[in-house]
């Protein structure tokens, strides 16, 4: 946990209350501020990997950057040829 913090408060199902005090007694954390914090950031990291994903497909079939890619490959065709020969076996 950083070493800046800020209390927060969020109500929690029963069900997770006491998942969260068996994991606490099983070691998982110091503490469970640093369980939960671990939790949120690790959820956090998903959303941000599924916006990125919704991104990507939106590009796949974004006709104008399909566009851009395809032109930048030709444009840099020979050059990637040339440098291809240049690479020891």
């Amino acid at each position: 946990m950083s070493a800046r913090t800020r209390k927060a408060t969020f109500n929690l199902s029963p069900q997770v209350l006491s998942a969260l005090n068996a994991a606490m007694a099983a070691g998982a954390a110091p503490s469970k501020n640093v369980l939960v914090e671990r939790a949120l950031v690790r959820e956090l990291k998903e959303i941000e990997r599924k916006e990125r994903q919704v991104r990507w497909e939106q590009g796949a079939r974004d006709a104008a950057l399909l566009k851009d890619i395809s032109d930048v490959e030709s444009d840099f065709a020979s050059s990637d040829a040339e440098a291809a020969g240049r690479i020891d076996p």
